[in-house]
């Protein structure tokens, strides 16, 4: 019987484990969790979400204070009547984090990062731009365009000197989709060196409204592969969402995947940016405790624990210092979600349900993004007698994904000094 480890991913003649671990913002894909998979050989994601943010926490600089400290200023000035994120300093955030990560890479895989076309801040062509040349400047190996169709992307670097070298890759949840990028990507001769496929079970925003129950992976995944036969394109293909262990990820290797995308399983692990409370509500969730919803401002479908604290929350916006999803007209939907809604007695707006503050719950970890199996992580650890899981490392993620057959999950081998712990 197959296992993973017989296969393995190519990409521009470059040999990689055929496991890319999926870009989980905000610093949840950790730097130590991608610097984890470039070491054992696959591809590991930091995520470029509120990369201002992150660099401030990581290497204690002060994009964001400054950011306030310049919109403070222009509104004294009547100049601006919102923040809006300027290109230097969005582009020095980007180049520093890269830089830092990139400095401690050992291994031969290699770490890409996952940005995102919803990020406007306030001017979104330009901070795209600034992101992706800040992000390339820093030395990353390859970037990965999400969440967007990313039509205008390819052009904003076209002259940049690493524009043919890096590898680029997009994630589509269609072949409609596909074919979009395809087209901007052929008016600059430059084709993506890999495409992702995401199909409906994966975790946090999904690029599919609310019918995603009637798609399956497998179904997209073939349609993307047949579509590119017809073109004469060869690219490698490479599925994510709902691929919960090594089995699955050899059905998919079967169907002529080049490799898998996995991310649920790592939320768990040692290296994954969760706080510990929010890895055990992850490995305490039922399936019912599990929901797709419309909380989130950009508009897209997000998949979520119930129980997420981001949800049913007043915060206030804190657009000055944050606003990643504020536009140049200066609208966010949480905003004006926020500005109408009722007040108690007190004064104190009431929960707001139909939108959340995504910039600051994100930034304290409070937005519990899931993927459809989350429910299923009980089953690939041991719970404890105190009542809480054991956390594993990503490598023994890892893996369990390369070595592990039959649809089993390797479980945790814990020392003598945690003879307390109990099989799940």
């Amino acid at each position: 019987m197959k296992i993973l480890n017989d296969y393995v991913l190519i990409i521009k003649n470059k040999i990689f484990k055929p496991i890319m671990i999926g870009g989980m913002g905000v610093d949840i894909s950790t730097e130590e969790l991608a610097l984890g998979a470039a070491k054992l050989g696959g591809i590991g994601h930091i995520s470029d979400a509120m990369c201002p943010y992150v660099c401030d926490k990581r290497l204690g600089t002060h994009f964001q204070t400054k950011k306030r400290q310049q919109f403070v200023e222009k509104v004294r000035s009547g100049l601006v009547n919102f923040a809006k994120w300027d290109y230097n300093e969005t582009y020095e955030a980007s180049k520093r984090y890269v830089h830092n990560v990139m400095s401690k890479k050992i291994g031969n895989g290699d770490i890409f990062i996952n940005i995102m076309e919803k990020l406007t801040m306030g001017d979104s062509l330009t901070t795209l731009k600034a992101r992706i040349c800040g992000a390339l400047d820093g030395g990353i190996d390859g970037i990965t365009l999400s969440a967007g169709l990313h039509n205008s992307s390819l052009k904003l670097f076209e002259d940049h000197p690493r524009f043919r070298d890096v590898l680029l890759g997009t994630i589509v949840s269609s072949v409609r989709a596909l074919k979009i990028f395809i087209r901007s990507a052929k008016r600059v001769d430059r084709l993506p060196d890999y495409i992702v496929v995401e199909g409906p079970l994966a975790g946090g925003h999904l690029g599919f409204d609310l019918d995603w129950k009637n798609f399956d992976l497998k179904t997209i995944l073939k349609e993307v592969l047949d579509y590119l036969k017809e073109e004469g394109i060869k690219i490698p293909v490479i599925p994510g969402g709902g691929i919960f262990t090594g089995k699955d990820a050899v059905d998919y290797m079967e169907l002529g995947a080049s490799a898998v995308q996995v991310a649920t399983r790592f939320t768990i692990a040692k290296e994954c940016g969760l706080p510990e409370e929010a890895k055990q509500a992850y490995l305490q969730a039922e399936e019912s405790d599990i929901e797709v919803n419309c909380s989130s401002p950009t508009g897209y479908l997000m998949r979520m624990l119930k129980n997420s604290p981001s949800l049913a929350s007043n915060t206030k916006p804190n657009c000055e210092s944050l606003g990643y999803l504020m536009d140049d007209k200066g609208y966010c939907a949480y905003k004006e979600a926020y500005d109408k809604a009722p007040v108690n007695q007190k004064g104190e707006k009431f929960p707001i349900k139909d939108k959340m503050c995504i910039c600051t719950h994100f930034m304290k970890c409070a937005c519990y993004t899931c993927g459809y199996y989350t429910y299923r992580l009980k089953e690939t650890t041991i719970k404890l007698l105190n009542g809480k899981y054991y956390i594993p490392p990503m490598e023994d993620i890892f893996n369990d994904y390369l070595f592990t057959a039959d649809g089993s999950i390797t479980l945790p081998v814990l020392d003598d000094k945690k003879v307390c712990a109990v099989a799940y």
